[in-house]
């Protein structure tokens, strides 16, 4: 039996509890369970399924639901109490069902199926405040979501919270007051989004030099799949994380937030494969489809083609015409082509990556170039490999590798220009060449191609941070994190800078703090996290960051750090740099 996994995370996390519950029960015992548990067939668990979160706790009349989202966290209570009414009791027997709701976002300690934390029990604190049929939220909660809701909270003033040292802000919302008469109409529930996770198909040929090949047969589709709008698919760096490891797949639709999941296996024998595959219903672990193909190695498009149409006739996605042409585009008819740049991919996505692995990786995509010069994807592939070179330095010419990444993704576009990957990379040439405009354009195009590439979505909110529009970055960023939470590190210290540029502090520090957990030896988020604890009047803790990241990195400047950074409005560097001279650091010092 394997031990319950330990670990933290930020969260959004609502505590509802049923209003005059222990009244009712006295009053009409069978009648309240009944009605209770019609409430949550009818109304409440469909509407926090259709919001991505998950209900951790159900305590009598109580329950605690977990969301990677605040806004799914609020649109859910909205959508909650806004359906009081819309499913009346089954019989005039039944009480009507009235609920409390609280929400808090901040950090929380995962253990099992089961959560805690200051995160859960400040939610806990909130729910009894709540009006009948209303919601009340933290300070932290109001900000984070601003007008991102169809409606407004109002300011409650600041309670005292058991174990917490310091007083909270509240906001309450309930239908009917004067203010809720005003706001936009409640808009209509949505339907729940299919969503997927591919896992790594299973290497059954006994040789683990096929390991590349199983994988790469495992990102194709992943890849497919994720052209598809009517779908959210979880990012190979994601759902790779499980391979190797015996997990229910029930667990796993619940850690990554999908409602169903394809695994398989591969079998690679000379010129044929044999390739098995089911698709699985993550929330009862049964099959919605299942299939063996035994065919020549020539005719593995086609596998692949079959597994993402049955995968789509199962889960009743409607497919537009152009994806149906991108989902007919193999990319080259030259099978050693293709072999080759499998080994490519996988070796520059491995978790080693230095200047052994990179001159291996670019070695491959050259040998499937030779053998088919119109492979796009091997080109994307190539100019990919000299970005993170050109990030890395490991090459003898680096800067170099800026030009050459330019050129191949150039190159990529030009042979096939409804390939999503070499558009991201000439919209990251361009961020480091300062031409916002340019990257902006190419990542529109490459989200227009494929909407579930979480590097696209992180791609995108970067360069609308750098080109002063941080509040449009916020929502990209946290799409890029719903695709792809194991990337999670990197996208919390830009949904950080992001919310401080528009002013969220609270939300960036919370934020910033997260990421500063998942990668210690973070220098650039502790001077961000810094700022926001500066603009926030905290400046003990600013101070006591900032020693930190003098630790990590005695020579740090962040004059020297942000004159590299290609910031369109000095404004925003401004706002950075006054955050911390309120906490006392001089931000424009030589080592400062």
């Amino acid at each position: 039996m394997t031990e319950p996994r330990l670990n933290r995370k930020l969260a959004a996390i609502l505590a509802a509890d049923v209003v005059g519950y222990s009244r009712m029960m006295g009053a009409n015992e069978t009648g309240t369970l009944a009605a209770l548990k019609r409430h949550r067939e009818a109304v409440f668990d469909p509407t926090v399924a259709a919001h991505n979160g998950r209900i951790v706790k159900l305590i009598g009349d109580g329950t605690i639901v977990e969301f990677a989202s605040v806004v799914d966290a609020v649109n859910c209570a909205l959508s909650v109490q806004r359906a009081d009414g819309a499913h009346p009791a089954a019989s005039a027997a039944q009480p009507n069902i009235v609920l409390r709701i609280g929400i808090n976002l901040g950090d929380v300690i995962i253990e099992g199926d089961d959560i805690y934390g200051d995160g859960v029990n400040i939610a806990a604190r909130l729910e009894p405040l709540s009006p009948p049929g209303g919601i009340c939220v933290s300070s932290i909660v109001n900000e984070s979501v601003g007008n991102r809701i169809d409606v407004r909270f109002q300011d409650a003033g600041e309670i005292n919270v058991k174990n917490i040292d310091r007083p909270i802000r509240i906001w309450k919302w309930q239908p009917g007051t004067a203010s809720a008469a005003t706001e936009a109409r409640a808009k209509p529930e949505p339907s729940a989004a299919a969503s997927i996770a591919v896992l790594p198909f299973t290497n059954m040929s006994g040789d683990p030099e096929q390991e590349y090949f199983s994988d790469g047969i495992s990102e194709d589709i992943i890849t497919d799949l994720s052209k598809i709008a009517g779908l959210t698919v979880i990012a190979r760096n994601s759902s790779f994380t499980y391979k190797g490891r015996s997990v229910d797949i029930r667990e796993i639709g619940r850690e990554l937030g999908v409602r169903s999941v394809l695994e398989g296996s591969i079998r690679r024998a000379g010129n044929r494969v044999r390739i098995t595959a089911q698709l699985i219903d993550a929330a009862s672990g049964g099959h919605l489809w299942a299939e063996r193909y035994d065919r020549d190695w020539t005719d593995i498009f086609e596998v692949q083609d079959d597994v993402t149409r049955r995968i789509v006739d199962a889960l009743k996605v409607t497919l537009s015409p152009a994806e149906k042409a991108r989902l007919a585009d193999t990319g080259t008819a030259n099978m050693e082509a293709y072999d080759l740049a499998l080994r490519g991919r996988e070796i520059l996505l491995g978790k080693a990556k230095n200047r052994e692995t990179f001159e291996q990786a670019t070695g491959f995509f050259l040998k499937a170039i030779k053998l088919d010069p119109n492979f796009a994807q091997a080109h994307a592939g190539l100019g990919f490999a000299y970005m993170f070179d050109y990030q890395n330095r490991w090459s003898d010419d680096p800067d170099g590798s800026l030009e050459r990444a330019k050129h191949y993704a150039q190159l990529a576009i030009d042979k096939n220009p409804k390939e999503a990957l070499p558009h991201v990379v000439a919209a990251v040439a361009a961020g480091f060449d300062r031409n916002l405009e340019r990257a902006k354009a190419e990542v529109d195009i490459a989200l227009s191609l494929n909407p579930n590439l979480a590097m696209a979505n992180n791609v995108f909110g970067t360069m609308c941070i750098y080109s002063g529009q941080p509040l449009e970055a916020i929502p990209a960023i946290e799409r890029a994190m719903r695709l792809d939470p194991a990337g999670s590190g990197q996208f919390l210290h830009f949904l950080g800078m992001a919310n401080l540029l528009a002013g969220k502090y609270e939300t960036a520090a919370a934020l910033l703090k997260q990421r500063i957990m998942l990668n210690p030896e973070t220098d650039f988020s502790r001077a961000i996290l810094a700022s926001a604890l500066g603009h926030l009047g905290e400046v003990d803790e600013a101070r006591q960051v900032w020693g930190e990241l003098e630790k990590i990195n005695p020579k740090y400047s962040f004059r020297d750090h942000f004159s590299r950074q290609p910031f369109k409005n000095p404004a925003d560097v401004a706002r950075i740099a006054e955050g911390l001279t309120k906490a006392g650091l001089p931000a424009g010092a030589a080592g400062s």
